[in-house]
């Protein structure tokens, strides 16, 4: 086994169970990339999970710092080694990738690389991944030259296989998730649809009924009015507890703050912008104030990232006197907040203000074209 920062049995048995002990799929990666640079002494190390248009559906990185990523670009194509690695479904180990055949360059942000070792990822016949290590470190240096060996190869086929494992059954315990989610959302809407259906119906016809006595039966007419009272109440009440049970359930378990901070996170690893969360002396809301907080962030998150071209996004979630203030700034485009009517329908912020002010609290936009956009979401308590 080659020597690196850390050797031997008890190193790979830690990799290993790292591998396993995560069932997010973004997490199962990050620890194999991590896991295989630790071991094999490598300075950069990246795995691509392939999607079907020739490009990569997830990359993660090891030793290349978040400054440098960004600056790096858009993900990498399946191409060159790459391409190779998942076409053909073999080891690459390479003295010096630049001067492969092969190699077609990268972008000029790109930490140089010479020594090279990628293996595909497979599932049976199916190559699901590419791990591959670059830059052997803390090794004799023949000649001048550094490189990985046999050995490391035959160490890295281990974590690979193994990596297969964890990544498999992380894609399973999501996609069982995802199911769990949509037939809980599918018996829910049947049994909304059930029971509004059912008072809707009862309320038209009593209606009707009201209407047909009002002018022989004055009497008979108000008593079905007052039923019609009676049945929508019963309907909203069906509706309110459809709502709750809706409720994210990061926010019952977790809090806003943390329920936020995740959400940014995972925004912040998809896009190419910059997004940061920043919290202070938040104390918990009341659960409808937290949900509309979150819907809130969410749709002005949504709106920096999908249609202002930013290239940061900023939300912050601070004690305000004695409320709450959630703020979302981003650098992007911007926009003319006095043509509210295009606007508001375009970016969502009829419904962002109806949010706000059914929990009691005030929206505000402060926007200019090319000057970027600040949405402020100001709630009391907290």
């Amino acid at each position: 086994m080659s020597q690196g920062p850390r050797t031997g049995l008890a190193a790979v048995s830690d990799a290993l169970l790292a591998m396993s002990r995560h069932l997010e799929v973004r997490d199962v990666l990050k620890t194999i990339v991590a896991s295989a640079r630790e071991l094999l002494g490598a300075q950069y190390a990246a795995l691509g999970v392939p999607d079907d248009h020739g490009g990569f559906a997830q990359f993660v990185v090891d030793g290349v710092s978040d400054d440098q990523w960004k600056a790096i670009g858009p993900l990498p194509r399946q191409h060159g080694i790459l391409a190779a690695m998942l076409r053909e479904a073999r080891p690459e180990r390479l003295a010096d990738v630049r001067k492969d055949p092969r190699f077609e360059g990268w972008p000029s942000a790109h930490p140089d690389m010479s020594d090279f070792l990628g293996l595909p990822i497979r599932d049976g016949d199916e190559v699901i991944g590419a791990l591959f290590l670059a830059n052997k470190q803390n090794c004799p240096k023949p000649e001048g030259g550094c490189g990985f060996t046999e050995q490391d190869e035959d160490l890295l086929a281990i974590l690979a296989q193994h990596a297969a494992i964890a990544l498999t059954n992380a894609r399973l315990y999501e996609r069982s998730r995802e199911l769990t989610i949509a037939e809980e959302r599918s018996r829910l809407a049947h049994e909304l649809h059930d029971a509004v259906s059912q008072k809707l119906f009862s309320l038209r016809l009593t209606a009707q009924a009201a209407a047909a006595l009002v002018d022989r039966d004055p009497a008979r007419a108000k008593g079905e009015l007052q039923q019609v009272a009676a049945l929508a109440a019963e309907a909203a009440d069906e509706l309110r507890a459809a709502v709750v049970e809706l409720r994210p359930a990061g926010l019952d378990e977790d809090g806003l703050v943390a329920t936020l901070r995740t959400h940014v996170q995972v925004l912040d690893r998809a896009h190419t912008a910059r997004v940061t969360f920043d919290s202070h002396g938040v104390r918990a809301l009341p659960s409808a104030q937290e949900e509309a907080v979150l819907r809130v962030a969410q749709e002005a998150l949504h709106n920096a990232l999908r249609h202002s071209a930013a290239q940061e996004v900023r939300v912050t979630l601070a004690r305000h006197g004695t409320g709450t203030l959630l703020r979302v700034t981003d650098d992007g485009s911007g926009f003319d907040p006095k043509a509210v009517r295009r606007a508001g329908r375009h970016l969502g912020l009829v419904s962002m203000r109806d949010r706000a002010s059914g929990v009691g609290g005030t929206l505000t936009v402060e926007s200019a074209p090319g000057k970027g956009t600040t949405i402020e979401m100001e709630v009391p308590g907290g």
